[in-house]
């Protein structure tokens, strides 16, 4: 199984991110949150990237 972890301003980001690298849609992955983005002073985004771990279950007919 082909995995890959990915960092982004936010989770949803970085699930783009990886789904975006592997070519394959969202049903076809699993996504594990290894850590959530942390927000700066005064609530900024993007104090600390979230992680995510992406592993592809089963390739797209598609592809």
């Amino acid at each position: 199984m082909e995995s890959i972890e990915v960092e982004g301003a936010t989770v949803e980001q970085a699930v783009k991110k990886a789904l975006s690298q592997l070519k394959v849609p969202r049903n076809c992955v699993q996504i594990k949150v290894v850590s959530e983005e942390k927000r700066g002073l005064f609530g900024m985004k993007g104090a600390k990237p979230a992680k995510v771990r992406v592993t592809v279950i089963k390739k797209s007919e598609n592809t």
